[in-house]
């Protein structure tokens, strides 16, 4: 599969989260030989947690699939420019390659607030931006203006 297939993955994701009021966030993480291990959307309004990000979710199934905290040979998939908190989720997860589609200009931490893996952890995962943006930004910019009209998202 290619990265675009994966991020179409990850927005159906996104959509499901709009379901229960959720910001339209979806990952998925993909082992080394291509297979979906680890699957996540926003959950903080369903489950009323700070914590409960997309990339969380993703990460906790796919270290289940594979038994370790480390998912070196893996890639992860998102739908929106990680956090800090799930930046750093990322690198102790040494997870090698990320990839995410639409910026997040408040709290993106690839590079639109700053880069949090260009920083001296020890560890640097490779980052690839911008992949089915414009349908990620879409969905994002749907569901804001919902909430700002007064409607549903």
């Amino acid at each position: 599969m290619e990265r675009e297939d994966y991020m179409r993955l990850a927005l159906d994701l996104a959509l499901e989260a709009v379901d229960t009021g959720d910001v339209p966030v979806g990952c998925v993480i993909a082992d080394r030989d291509g297979r979906i291990i680890g699957r996540g959307r926003n959950r903080r309004e369903q489950r009323q947690s700070a914590v409960r990000h997309a990339e969380i979710e993703a990460i906790e199934e796919a270290c289940a699939a594979v038994g370790s905290w480390r998912l070196e040979g893996c890639a992860l998939y998102v739908t929106l420019e990680p956090c800090p908190m799930c930046a750093g989720a990322i690198l102790n997860a040494r997870i090698p390659t990320v990839v995410y589609g639409a910026k997040e200009p408040l709290t993106g931490s690839c590079g639109s607030v700053l880069n949090l893996f260009e920083e001296r952890y020890g560890f640097r995962p490779a980052i690839y931006g911008g992949v089915l943006a414009e349908d990620c930004a879409g969905l994002m910019k749907t569901f804001f203006d919902g909430l700002r009209a007064g409607g549903e998202p």
